[in-house]
């Protein structure tokens, strides 16, 4: 499959995962609301999820994915299936270790993790009660994670793509019947327990269908192990850093008067609509697709796949960076205002969704840049920059935490990422694992002129679309502005930037040119 066809795959499938995670969010906000059980709920949703994303699918895939390519190129399908068996199992029994460990000690994770809980008993009650019904989660999606690598360094990505939109729909029919439960946050939490059994069982299906799924071998110190462990630990140590930005709002977020972590909670989702939508879609399937040509010695159709992913990223994501930027207020109202979610919950959500904004670019080129280093086996090195760009993060957020609140954690994290982004470039390109091509510079150039007209239509547009939604409804005035403007906006944005293009020299086709690729890599070195 071409990266182009890889792509619109992986793009789809999460595309339909964001969307009925609006679903989820939207039947999340009128159901719970932004008060403690919302907390509660948020706290014991991100603990697995942190986790997951230190031992699973940030730091596993980028050890695993090169790793199993590598053995899948040089010694077969076979020895690929046993590679897999191996790491499968040493994964399983690492991962019952730290539930065990999880479950007995939740209240002491809780407190250390969330210290703003030992203040308020009954918000307490209820992390600790939604936390051990949550935490499973986190084996069965890490198991998941291991799936997903080897379908994707198979080309196939439809799977894995897909599961996410079975957590959405799992906490969605919780919610629905939430009278049937203690609370409306033990209704999400059980919700989100089933969904790690279905993803499982869909993957575990998928790969057997696709004859790469692998049970247990007992795993031996071979030389394929001990390269994938040695590109692991660092991984783990670079995510772990990331995680601990992440951490970081958690525990001061728990410090906040009730409604904070959830103002960050709804802020978050919307902010993760072009990040999976577009960033991890991208990075998902660039970074096989560059470990298979640096292997094959294709250096140059390596950089030249990273070039298309990252113009088709920038073209892509401008929009959403416009618009969080100028109508944070009118999105958070138009999704999210209605039921127990009210107007002073969507002005806090709006500032927190507003400052995710301002590093948004960053933070979806991010895995595409990534990829130079891991696509060589290298994640020493995206370690040691995350480790720096996080240990500013974290010290921004202490800073303003205090003055600016909720809003204040989100600036500290998009000025961390922004730093991350920008020093994983700059030793890229000193080692010649990445160089801005003609198509990525036009493309810059011509997004960056598309935004800044999107911009003051929505600025200067806002008005006009808030009087048309009240002459239309009554009741559902907010979402007929939203949708009136953002239709606008990305009519204008989208015709403007295909006429830069042209301007530029880039002709028609635009997208099928930055994302079409060959669907095998070329084998003969690069010049």
């Amino acid at each position: 499959m071409s990266l182009g066809r890889s792509l619109a795959s992986v793009g789809g499938f999460t595309l339909l995962s964001r969307l009925t995670g609006f679903v989820r969010d939207v039947v999340m906000g009128a159901i719970l609301g932004a008060g403690m059980l919302a907390d509660a709920f948020t706290i014991a949703f991100r603990l697995p999820n942190h986790f997951r994303a230190i031992f699973g699918e940030g730091a596993f895939n980028a050890a695993y994915v090169p790793s199993y390519s590598r053995v899948l190129e040089q010694e077969g399908p076979g020895a690929a299936k046993h590679f897999s068996a191996q790491i499968f199992t040493l994964l399983l029994a690492s991962q019952i270790a730290l539930l065990a460990v999880a479950l007995i000690f939740t209240r002491e994770i809780l407190l250390l993790l969330a210290p703003g809980l030992s203040d308020d008993p009954e918000k307490m009650a209820h992390a600790l009660t939604m936390t051990r019904i949550t935490f499973p989660y986190l084996l069965c999606v890490t198991l998941v994670t291991l799936l997903s690598g080897t379908m994707n360094a198979h080309g196939r990505f439809a799977a894995a793509a897909f599961a996410p939109v079975l957590l959405n729909m799992s906490i969605i029919a919780c919610l629905t019947v939430w009278f049937l439960f203690p609370n409306a946050g033990v209704a999400a939490a059980t919700g989100v327990l089933f969904a790690g059994v279905l993803e499982l069982a869909l993957m575990v299906e998928a790969a057997r269908r696709a004859g790469v799924f692998a049970w247990f071998a007992r795993p031996g110190w071979t030389a394929d192990v001990k390269q994938f462990f040695k590109a692991f630990v660092p991984a783990v140590i670079g995510s772990a850093g990331v995680q601990i930005a992440l951490f970081a709002d958690t525990i001061i977020g728990s410090l906040l008067p009730t409604g904070g972590l959830a103002s960050i909670y709804y802020a978050d989702r919307i902010y993760q609509l072009p990040i999976g939508v577009i960033g991890i879609a991208a990075g998902t399937v660039l970074l096989p697709e560059m470990s298979r040509r640096f292997s094959a010695g294709d250096t140059a159709g390596a950089l030249e796949a990273q070039n298309r992913t990252m113009a088709l990223t920038i073209a892509l994501s401008a929009p959403f960076f416009v618009a969080f930027l100028t109508i944070s207020d009118m999105i958070m109202a138009g999704v999210f205002q209605r039921g127990a979610f009210d107007a002073q919950a969507a002005a806090r959500s709006a500032a927190v969704l507003s400052a995710y904004g301002s590093g948004l670019l960053a933070v979806v080129l991010i895995r595409s840049a990534v990829a130079s280093f891991q696509a060589r086996g290298d994640t020493t090195t995206p370690m040691i920059i995350s480790l720096g760009a996080v240990a500013f993060n974290v010290a921004l957020k202490i800073v303003l935490f205090q003055p600016l609140g909720a809003a204040g954690l989100a600036t500290a994290t998009a000025v961390g990422a922004g730093i991350n982004f920008v020093l994983l470039c700059v030793f890229a390109m000193r080692r010649g694992d990445m160089k801005p091509s003609p198509l990525l510079k036009k493309t810059i150039i011509a997004a960056t002129v598309a935004g800044a007209i999107l911009a003051i239509i929505a600025v200067f547009g806002r008005g006009a679309a808030i009087a048309l939604g009240a002459m239309l409804t009554d009741n559902f005035a907010k979402e007929v502005a939203l949708i009136a403007l953002a239709g606008a906006g990305g009519l204008v944005y989208f015709s403007v930037l295909f006429a830069m293009l042209l301007a530029l020299g880039v002709r028609p086709g635009l997208l099928r040119r930055i994302a079409r690729a060959p669907a095998k890599p070329d084998a003969s070195p690069a010049p």
